[in-house]
């Protein structure tokens, strides 16, 4: 690369660069602006009205028109700066009312406190609370479950004063309606614009649909289409593509700090790219030096085996590049391992629901989704032998079903690789190649009838209504996830018409959350330390997701840190079941491997405190089992320990 050459490349990164910070600002206004105004009016439930729901469709009407007029200016090549915003607008908004709308009359984000929404909002409690890098539930550990986006949630909700809980539903939409301006602009770098716009929008709107449930997850997948194409960019050059070798090995580290499943399938990919790359670059440099009957000899130069050096260098800087970002959260962790902690042992990839025992074909659906990817794939297949871009969604698709096949395969060994949680990415792929499909089928078929203006028109038009269809029943696709939003239980600090302190989105009787407010106090009260100087021993551990506690014992084993002892603690705690006094408790406690709980948060049964307690009984489907441990009230009939009872809670406290 020549001199002049270099310096074009760094101007244009620069340009990407700031378009990108420019995009991220307006989105966060665009964000900010709308779940403001949403909040400021008091809609009725989403699970018991459609009122919000029209207006979650007059909303996406405005932000697909946004996006149509951006791609049309583009087209008439006027006023470019007002095409940009048009699109940053358009596809933030998007983000914005699709999401904020149904929730405006509840503060939970998708799925509430339930299931493993628990477990993260209990992690963002966590880092909201502090800055420091600690275990969502344990004392004294490193976090092993990636904490960035956490962190940076954390952070937010610090600044503005909110509780983790609380912050959860604004930072998460904000940040995907963020990404998604970024991920528009890096697709601008990377193919025509009019083209950015469209992918761009459809692979958010994927991603809406299939995986913004897990918001942590979701802001990787609208970055992974446009990634995998600079990634092949980079990879299948026999020369320069730096700029593109840095920002794959960036996204890969951002993705090692928020998402492990996802960098480790966007990392075999590249290596997959980088493979192909390199058997591409020697047989080419191979027929190079084959001789041709008539033709001039061949002429000397490097062995063929040489024309793999530069793909393979590049996935070493990748890889490095990805390693250092990689340390900013993985390093606690790894230094924890590294000072002689008991081998670390966990049950995270124990889940093989149906959908990851079958490979998923949805471009075989009978749907729009099914069209579109049906679109996306024929053109993936039909353009590979032209196509970079072709290319590069292509391999990630194979990749993806590789995965899949591996994950199946190693059920074999007794573990599995989580491949059903890599659906969304697929369909932000074929999504992708949908577009482009559809655009250079269209153009072909108005270049075969003279360039008819009318057909350009109706594939236009075709577009848009497919886009309005899809984008409307996004909220359709989250019905569950929306309806448990409004459902879960919040801790409030005014009491309720029942005198307690709790309150449901939809106006129905609250839970036993409402106690947790009472809990917590006395919890303050009877240690006289901070919540996170306090371990506490309970099943109910949606406390710990309100309240910054820590826990002896996690959920479930498969979100437990693999360095916490989850079997282990969970045989401690049914023996100390089976004492026989409160002096040989206290003894047990005091000698346990762990810090022993400040306190106990029991439900009552007759003579007994009970916890609800779960065990992996993976391979079955569902791959929890849940059993109960009953302590006997005898047990606590010391001093050391005070007794409380909170609504259905016994509170117990240990004085030390």
């Amino acid at each position: 690369m020549t001199t002049n050459e270099q310096v074009r490349s760094v101007r244009r990164i620069g340009a990407g660069v700031g378009e990108g910070v420019a995009a991220a600002l307006v989105a966060l206004v665009v964000a900010a602006v709308g779940l403001f105004a949403f909040s400021a009016v008091q809609w009725p439930a989403f699970n018991s009205s459609n009122v919000t729901r029209a207006l979650t469709t007059v909303g996406q009407v405005v932000a697909i028109a946004l996006l149509v007029v951006s791609v049309l200016l583009i087209r008439l090549r006027k006023w470019p700066v007002v095409a940009k915003l048009a699109s940053w607008v358009g596809i933030s908004s998007f983000v914005t009312v699709t999401l904020g709308m149904p929730l405006a009359a509840t503060k939970l984000y998708l799925f509430g406190v339930s299931v493993d929404q628990e477990f993260r909002t209990e992690y963002l409690t966590r880092l909201t609370d502090s800055a420091a890098l600690r275990d969502m539930t344990y004392v004294d550990l490193p976090p092993f479950y990636p904490a960035g986006w956490f962190w940076i949630g954390g952070r937010v909700g610090n600044v503005l004063g909110m509780d983790g809980w609380e912050v959860f539903k604004p930072y998460a939409i904000g940040l995907l309606a963020v990404a998604a301006a970024v991920a528009l602009v890096l697709w601008t770098q990377l193919v025509r614009a009019d083209l950015a716009v469209g992918a761009a929008a459809a692979v958010t709107a994927m991603t809406l649909a299939y995986a913004s449930p897990e918001a942590y997850g979701a802001v990787l997948v609208v970055f992974i289409p446009p990634v995998l194409v600079l990634a092949w960019g980079a990879l299948h050059r026999s020369s320069g593509g730096w700029g593109a070798v840095l920002g794959t090995g960036l996204f890969l580290g951002v993705a090692a700090c928020f998402y492990t499943l996802y960098l480790a399938i966007v990392a075999f990919t590249v290596v997959l790219m980088a493979v192909v790359a390199a058997g591409v670059a020697v047989y080419t440099r191979k027929e190079d030096l084959r001789p041709r009957v008539g033709g001039p000899r061949a002429v000397g130069g490097p062995a063929p085996w040489r024309s793999a050096i530069a793909p393979l260098t590049k996935l070493v800087v990748i890889g490095a590049i990805a390693a250092v970002l990689a340390l900013v959260v993985w390093a606690p962790y790894l230094l924890k391992m590294l000072s002689g902690a008991k081998l670390p042992s966990g049950n995270a990839f124990h889940y093989l629901p149906q959908s990851g025992a079958e490979l998923a074909f949805p471009m075989l659906e009978f749907s729009l989704r099914g069209a579109l990817c049906l679109l996306g794939v024929l053109w993936l297949v039909l353009r590979a032998g032209t196509s970079r871009r072709a290319q590069s969604l292509g391999l990630g698709v194979v990749a993806i079903y590789l995965w899949t096949l591996l994950s199946m395969a190693a059920t074999a060994a007794g573990t599995t690789l989580l491949s059903f949680r890599l659906e969304p990415v697929l369909l932000a792929l074929l999504a992708a190649a949908g577009v482009f499909g559809f655009v250079e089928t269209a153009a072909l078929v108005y270049r075969a009838m003279n360039d008819s203006t009318p057909v350009r028109t109706a594939a236009g038009v075709v577009a848009v209504l497919g886009a309005l269809a899809f984008a409307q029943h996004i909220p359709t696709v989250l019905t569950h996830e929306i309806d448990t939003a409004y459902t879960d239980t919040v801790p409030t600090d005014v009491p309720n018409a029942e005198g307690t302190f709790g309150e449901r989105a939809d106006k129905r009787k609250p839970s036993a959350v409402a106690y947790y407010h009472a809990v917590d106090e006395a919890l303050l009260a009877r240690t006289g330390r901070p919540r996170d100087e306090t371990v506490v021993l309970t099943a109910d551990t949606s406390f710990l997701s309100f309240y910054p506690y820590f826990g002896f014992q996690a959920l479930t084993s498969h979100y437990a840190n693999p360095l916490s002892d989850f079997k282990d603690r969970a045989a401690t705690i049914a023996a100390w079941s089976k004492l026989d006094s409160a002096p040989a408790l206290l003894d047990a406690m005091s000698t346990a491997p762990w810090r022993a709980p400040d306190a106990f948060l029991f439900r009552r049964d007759g003579d007994t405190y009970t916890l609800r307690l779960a065990e992996d009984v993976y391979p079955n489907d569902p791959n929890v089992k849940r059993y109960t441990v009953a302590f006997p009230k005898t047990l606590f009939a010391d001093p050391a320990f005070t007794t409380t009872d909170i609504g259905p809670f016994t509170l117990i406290t240990v004085r030390r």
